[in-house]
């Protein structure tokens, strides 16, 4: 399915935000994010369903998009782990994640690839595979790469643009800023 795929994607965890999520999410969709993860594995199935509901009218009002991580959903759009088996019915948007040595999966409309710098959302977690890594990565790549990872600034974000990634995919930066705003269009502008 073709798709007009923003740039930037943002990837939820509450427990890192300084303030509830819908707010922090409500910041960075007023600064001009306009695809979210909804990921927050921790909470029960009852209380993450009650959260995508609350999320997704406002976004949707926005031009925005909610995307569940979690395959058993049934929803307009998901975003499956490296091994999860695509639901069925196939929602109209499927993103998957890809780490090094994975090949892109053809049936997906975009993947995420990591990790390409070191990242205190998952410290240890790699090795980091920087720009290169990813530029080889992108080149034979079938769908649109989002590069997630340590992709912390605008200065970031343009590198990745520049070995060839669709955009970047950013949990971190955003869920943990006291001003998800300004960090949202240094993201934007460096992915310009």
């Amino acid at each position: 399915m073709i798709h007009t795929l923003p740039r930037l994607l943002i990837l939820t965890d509450a427990s890192a935000c300084p303030r509830p999520l819908p707010e922090q999410i409500a910041l960075a969709l007023d600064a001009g994010a306009r695809a979210f993860v909804l990921r927050e594995k921790g909470l029960p199935p009852a209380r993450r369903r009650a959260l995508a509901q609350r999320l997704e009218p406002p976004l949707t009002e926005a031009g925005a998009k909610l995307i569940i991580s979690d395959p058993t959903w049934t929803v307009d759009a998901c975003h499956l782990s490296a091994l999860a088996r695509a639901p069925r019915p196939r929602p109209d948007l499927v993103g998957r994640s890809a780490h090094t040595g994975q090949s892109d999966d053809p049936n997906a409309d975009y993947v995420t690839f990591s990790p390409i710098y070191p990242t205190a959302s998952k410290p240890g977690y790699g090795p980091a595979l920087g720009p290169e890594g990813l530029a080889e990565y992108c080149a034979s790549s079938r769908v649109p790469v989002y590069a997630l990872g340590g992709v912390e600034t605008g200065e970031r974000a343009a590198e990745c643009r520049a070995a060839g990634a669709h955009g970047v995919a950013v949990m971190g930066a955003v869920m943990r800023a006291e001003d998800p705003a300004t960090v949202v269009r240094e993201l934007l502008d460096g992915l310009d």
